[in-house]
């Protein structure tokens, strides 16, 4: 059946996914193959498609293609994350929407509606990645609060307890007011904003002197518990021992003394609010200040706020600041601009907290983590740049703040002792059920008669990067089960790709977990992607509206068109500048591909033709050409330069093979072509495919399965990648020589209105020695009807070089010499006048002496190239009069 006459990647993109997973070509089993395994990134259960997946997953897909024609037993596993905070948000905001409170529902009861939210709204990500032709095993898919995932997070919780690696500490944490939960130091993104800077005055008691401190945050001051001043401070040493009143509150603190306070910065005093800034925290543990919390948990001032209470503390900021205005204790504002740390969730100014959390100790699960990436002999990140802001951060490593104040989530597996008077949150056991707790809690509280009704399990949930951390492993069952044949056989992975972005939230953690728990590193490399930019460098966001809807694209360009057009400029670790019109790049080379299948299927073969020469050459210089461009392919696979792939592989096949090869092999019209030739041009065309198959998997199946019947186990997805063979680089190098040729040859034509299907006449003057092998391409493509070659400057002729080289078509015949004449002369008149304008103004001393040196350089390059060009054409002239 003949191919369509143009691509409609509508019709072709569902139906080869649909053969594709019928034939199960992306499931993989154990077998005698080395295995090539991908753990996907997991996108959030309840997220949609944008162009940093679309992005990250082309690349998956182009590296685990390429593994299964390399004859890997490839196996890529996708799924999904929980996203605590993103979910529970929306599960909150779904409710309170139907006019009910999280508040006034059991915890079981939430988890219900939270399950419904991600059944009724969850996988709709998957199913938009097998639009982009992503080939994931999705017999193996996974979420991480599946029940075996569920189990492996508990078990190692209990472990890294029992190892005292967790603990429970009262410290000061990032607090996200707006989901109600403390987050990492890794969560939290900083942003510089404007604000202001208040001067305030706080008398001090029995004297009418005052001191002024500054402050961004001037609702804090119901929290301040001391003023604090350097030791060395000579203006303020008669204060030791004094008090200050807060302002408005009325309250006396202390005056402390301490080397932390800069003399230097501000006035050299400072308000303490341990509730409210770390730094402050150890100063009040240090002098043993009071700690007064003034925020809610949606922080809004709480009773210590006074008449502020229940306030907002941005419109408690603004209502104070007057208050203290309008009582003179504010002595002046500034503009000031500082960093603020943002939930990187929810985007809602971080609060510091002082809370009781659950943490894990850092430092010893670091170490491996950081050897393994220094010394490059395990893991290798791709580009190498990264070492050193991963060694920062590694070296640099604090405690991780696991525990989170949701209920979607895995339910922390610590059981608290009940009391008479409620919980005693410092008697507990971790255990892996109440069960288990029962008995470990008898034992340790020695108290035989407990019942599962004396125990309460904690009401926290875990980090959800504690689940994603465990990602390589736990996909296979390697927690549970360490010693099951599929974790052996598919881990270590072999690449990760990811962003930058989550380095040290996902990346780092991984290999700390893969040291701890399996001994051994959870992959070989690590791609880090860029950023995907909008043309003014923008990251493309939704609040902006400059992030192009993903589906949106591959129903106008199709998949393949899209993939191309993500990877064209796509660098390991640098930005991606999206713009559409690398979409339709891509969608005009899928067409350009499509119409070099139709025009060698069009091609009619004569069996008793015997091969011409100029087909013989061709073809031997294209397969050796392809035979370069696949070194060049595997060297930039072996760096992770996937753009650098592609890019080689475009211009083979547009440049090389589209452009030159099917040129040269071409039938004349409505002459047929000998078979050998035929079947040669399709074996290296399937070569083609095979290289572009991992970037265009949809065209290149298509065109595969219509170039002849083939069998489901003959499938392009399922073939084998070109071998890699020796080339003779001479025939490459003369090759390129002979396209400069062709290339100055139609040049001529173009210039001297020659028509193609007029024959000319080439001699060459082969200075250079130059090959005579493809003599038989130069006449075909130039339309040359007598090659020769002379030994001396030929008469009456137009001429051009290539190298020393000098070759000359005769013009008799092929132009009009007497309008060539007339042509030249017009154009010799015209540059006559132009050089006699220019020099007359270098004659002119006063514009010699006066004008700027570039202006006069200006001039005398117009002189020479003038001068240049009237000995060209008068040479021209001289060589049509003979």
């Amino acid at each position: 059946m003949a191919t369509p006459s143009s691509y409609k990647h509508q019709e072709v993109e569902q139906k080869w996914y649909t053969y594709w997973m019928e034939n199960n070509f992306f499931h993989s089993e154990i077998n005698d193959k080395p295995s090539y395994t991908i753990v996907i990134p997991p996108p959030n259960v309840t997220g949609v498609l944008h162009m940093g997946h679309m992005l990250n997953n082309t690349i998956q897909d182009v590296l685990i293609r390429r593994a299964r024609l390399k004859g890997y037993n490839a196996c890529w596993v996708p799924g999904t994350d929980h996203a605590s905070i993103a979910t529970e948000a929306k599960v909150v905001a779904k409710l309170k929407a139907e006019g009910i409170k999280k508040t006034d529902l059991s915890r079981d009861e939430f988890l219900k509606h939270a399950w419904d939210w991600t059944h009724d709204y969850g996988g709709q990500i998957l199913s938009q990645l097998k639009r982009l032709g992503a080939s994931c095993d999705w017999d193996r898919l996974k979420f991480t609060m599946d029940d075996d995932m569920y189990d492996s997070v508990i078990q190692v919780f209990i472990d890294l307890y029992n190892k005292g690696l967790i603990y429970k500490g009262y410290r000061m944490v990032n607090w996200d007011p707006e989901a109600k939960t403390t987050l990492s130091d890794e969560e939290v993104i900083y942003e510089e904003q404007q604000g202001q800077l208040y001067y305030v005055k706080y008398p001090i008691v029995d004297s009418d002197e005052v001191l002024t401190i500054a402050t961004t945050r001037p609702e804090t001051i119901f929290g301040d518990t001391a003023i604090c001043i350097n030791h060395h401070d000579e203006r303020f040493k008669h204060l030791k021992g004094k008090k200050a009143v807060v302002p408005i509150v009325n309250r006396e603190i202390p005056i402390i003394f301490d080397d932390y306070v800069d003399m230097e910065f501000g006035t050299g005093c400072l308000k303490i609010t341990p509730a409210h800034d770390e730094n402050d925290k150890l100063i009040g543990e240090n002098h043993n200040l009071e700690i007064i919390d003034i925020f809610n948990d949606d922080a809004t001032l709480n009773a210590y706020g006074l008449e502020y209470e229940g306030q907002d503390r941005f419109e408690a900021r603004k209502a104070f600041a007057q208050a203290l205005s309008k009582n003179k204790y504010l002595i002046k504002t500034e503009d000031y601009t500082n960093k603020i740390g943002l939930s990187e969730r929810t985007k809602a100014v971080i609060e510091p907290k002082l809370s009781e959390q659950w943490f894990l100790k850092m430092k010893d699960l670091a170490q491996p983590a950081l050897e393994a990436v220094m010394k490059d002999e395990s893991v290798k990140l791709f580009p190498s740049k990264f070492k050193n802001t991963y060694k920062h951060w590694l070296e640099n490593v604090r405690d991780w703040n696991i525990s989170r104040q949701l209920w979607w989530g895995h339910q922390i597996p610590a059981y608290y002792l009940k009391t008479k008077d409620g919980v005693d949150r410092t008697k507990f056991v971790v255990a892996k059920s109440h069960d288990e707790a029962l008995k470990l809690a008898q034992d340790k509280f020695e108290k035989p008669d407990l019942t599962v009704k004396d125990l309460i399990q904690d009401e926290d949930s875990l980090d959800t990067w504690f689940s994603s951390w465990l990602w390589p492993m736990s996909v296979f069952d390697g927690i549970r089960h360490p010693d099951n044949e599929e974790f052996k056989y598919y881990y270590p992975t072999k690449d990760l790709v990811t962003g930058p972005d989550i380095l040290f939230f996902w990346v780092a953690r991984m290999i700390m977990a893969g040291y701890e728990f399996a001994d051994q590193k959870p992959f070989d490399n690590v791609y880090l992607t860029g950023l995907v930019r909008d043309k003014q460098r923008r990251k493309m966001s939704k609040s902006l509206g400059n992030s192009p809807d993903a589906i949106g694209l591959i129903d106008e360009f199709g998949a393949d068109g899209v993939r191309v057009g993500l990877l064209l400029s796509s660098a390991a670790g640098n930005d991606l500048l999206f713009d559409e019109a690398l979409c339709q790049q891509g969608k005009s080379f899928a067409n350009k591909i499509w119409n070099a299948h139709r025009l060698i299927e069009s091609w009619k073969v004569n069996p008793d033709l015997p091969q011409s020469n100029y087909a013989k050459i061709g073809l031997e210089w294209y397969k050796y050409r392809l035979q370069q461009a696949l070194e060049e392919i595997e060297d930039h696979y072996s760096k992770y330069r996937i753009s650098d792939v592609l890019m080689t592989s475009y211009k083979l096949v547009w440049n090389d093979f589209c452009s030159w090869l099917l040129e040269i092999l071409k039938p004349a019209y409505q002459q047929p072509i000998d078979a050998k030739t035929k079947s040669a041009c399709i074996q290296l065309f399937e070569d083609n495919l095979k290289l572009l198959h991992p970037f265009m998997p949809f065209i290149t199946e298509e065109l595969w399965q219509n170039i002849k019947k083939r069998k489901s186990d003959e499938a392009l997805i399922i073939s084998q990648w070109p071998k890699q063979e020796d080339f003779d680089k001479d025939i490459i190098e003369n090759f390129e020589i002979t396209k400069e040729i062709i290339t100055q040859i139609r040049s001529v034509r173009k210039s001297k209105n020659i028509p193609f299907k007029t024959a000319i006449d080439l001699k060459v003057e082969n200075k250079e020695n130059f090959t005579k092998d493809f003599d038989t391409i130069i006449k075909k493509l130039g339309q040359v009807s007598d090659l020769s070659y002379v030994k001396e400057q030929q008469e009456g002729t137009l001429s051009f070089s290539v190298k020393s080289n000098v070759y000359y078509i005769p013009v008799e015949g092929a132009i009009d010499v007497e309008e060539e004449k007339e042509k030249l002369q017009k154009d010799l008149e015209y540059y006559q006048g132009f050089l006699n304008s220019v020099e007359k103004k270098l004659s002119n001393k006063r514009f010699v002496d006066n004008a700027p040196k570039q202006v006069v350089d200006k001039e005398k390059q117009k002189q020479a190239d003038a001068l240049a060009k009237i000995e060209t054409l008068k040479e021209s002239l001289h060589a049509l009069e003979k």
